[in-house]
């Protein structure tokens, strides 16, 4: 078995300051297959040196350098595509065919923003216009400084590119804590950052827990701003450590998604893509629509299509091409998810498919994909985020009720419509309180397009051009035209 009890720090491996071990898992099998570092605020202490003192020379760069390293990382990642996948799959639990993806979007991410680095020189002392004769006004975009980076355990090494993409490209030097329950495929990225000669301090990486780096890192007043994606009750820690030095914060926290299928959408191409929302990696997605409102004409036949795609699943070895779920990622989700199973049976919720009624396999942190329907909005899971494959369903009577039903949440992450007129689809679209939506369409996450929401879903936006802008601080030089 494999003790990781040391951190990369300044390009070096060093050994923690820590004296607990925090065991990781693989979730089909689930033995112990590594133990980690719980990590010690001396490593964060370290860490954060070494980034102050690579930063001058690291933002100084011009953008096309940034860019030759963020080129060389999606590269390293691409040689490395057998290896990587394999270790997602056994230290997170999703199939092999999704892990695939994961690597390719983290792959097209250091990519995109490769090139915004390129494009980030070229708008350096853009002139504003002013109404003022005789002044003139440049404007520039500065790296925001030392950034640390803390990202969930459901989508290792996609979540990190998101995050540590942009703050390179942007000149900033970085303090990463992949989640400790996954940290098995986010260790590639210190092997790269040596490998592709990064400079020393540019990209740190530390294991370890919420105690041991998550909360030091979160109130450390040499780090500049703070990048968080995971529970609402984490994040909002982190914002109030980071309140202690006023450093700048971008959260990525729950939803509670809604999929609107309307009346004149086709049942059997709503039904996949109703699927595609809710069961994908085992339901732990933050956008994962799990708000089911359908119009009341299509909900016989909706419900009849789901149930029937839901009893064709394989669960199984997230390793085997037939295995369509695996298992989830840890034994407390699978907790988490069947209480609400259990208050579901408490409330009496009406159920399509019932997960606590299939047989599972015989090993694995399983939870089996469950469908209620005509569910209160009063409901507990119809409110609360549940991060498994659980769909709750209601009717609706038009498209009125469907949008204020689907905008009744605390959350605005992402959205879904279908309908068989694109232009209906769109306009209801426009009137859903939500930072992603998607028309007659699978959940599309591309790097050019922004990723954030509404609500108690977060602060500020991840991927495309914002995602670049989270780490860069606006600077105006001001003075009399020639």
């Amino acid at each position: 078995m494999t003790r990781l009890d040391q951190q990369f720090i300044d390009n070096r491996w060093v050994t923690s300051r820590a004296h607990r071990w925090l065991p990781v898992t693989n979730p089909y099998s689930e033995a112990q297959i590594a133990e980690v570092t719980a990590g010690h605020p001396a490593d964060v202490d370290a860490a954060v040196d070494a980034a102050r003192r690579a930063l001058p020379a690291w933002r100084a760069l011009p953008g096309a350098q940034h860019a030759d390293y963020l080129e060389a990382i999606a590269s390293a990642l691409s040689l490395r595509r057998e290896a990587l996948i394999l270790a997602s799959v056994t230290n997170n639990g999703k199939v092999r065919g999704e892990a695939a993806i994961d690597l390719d979007d983290a792959i097209a991410c250091y990519r995109y923003y490769a090139e915004q680095a390129r494009q980030l020189d070229a708008r350096q002392g853009t002139p504003v216009a002013l109404a003022m004769a005789g002044a003139e006004a440049r404007c520039y975009h500065d790296p925001v400084g030392v950034v640390g980076l803390i990202t969930p355990w459901n989508f290792p090494l996609v979540t990190s590119a998101w995050k540590i993409a942009p703050a390179l490209a942007a000149g900033c030097t970085v303090i990463f804590k992949p989640s400790e329950v996954t940290p098995l495929p986010e260790l590639a990225l210190a092997e790269i950052a040596m490998e592709i000669g990064l400079p020393a301090g540019v990209l740190n990486l530390l294991n370890g827990d919420g105690e041991g780096i998550g909360a030091p890192l979160s109130r450390h007043p040499g780090v500049d701003k703070l990048s968080f994606t995971g529970s609402n009750t984490v994040g909002e820690a982190v914002m109030q450590a980071a309140a202690s030095h006023t450093a700048n914060v971008s959260l990525e926290l729950g939803g509670k998604s809604p999929i609107i299928v309307m009346e004149d959408a086709d049942p059997e191409q709503a039904a996949d893509w109703v699927m595609a929302g809710i069961y994908y990696n085992a339901g732990q997605i933050c956008s994962a629509t799990s708000r089911l409102l359908v119009h009341e004409a299509l909900a016989e036949s909706l419900y009849a299509a789901l149930a029937t795609r839901i009893d064709a699943l394989t669960l199984g070895d997230p390793l085997q091409a037939e295995t369509d779920i695996g298992p989830l990622t840890r034994a407390q989700q699978r907790s988490s998810v069947q209480r609400y199973l259990d208050i579901a049976h408490q409330e009496g919720l009406v159920a399509v498919r019932d997960g606590r009624h299939r047989t599972l396999p015989d090993t694995g942190f399983f939870i089996a994909p469950t469908l209620y329907r005509d569910v209160p909005v009063a409901s507990t899971l119809w409110r609360e985020e549940i991060f498994g494959p659980v769909l709750c369903g209601r009717s609706v009577v038009d498209e009125a009720e469907a949008i204020t039903l689907a905008n009744d949440s605390d959350f605005g992450l992402a959205a879904t419509v279908i309908s068989g007129d694109a232009e209906r689809a769109r306009r209801i679209g426009r009137q859903l309180q939500a930072g992603s939506i998607w028309y007659n369409s699978e959940q599309l996450v591309l790097p050019q397009t922004g990723w954030g929401g509404f609500k108690r879903s977060g602060i500020g936006r991840e991927l495309g051009p914002w995602g670049l802008s989270a780490y860069l601080e606006v600077k105006h030089l001001i003075g009399p035209s020639d």
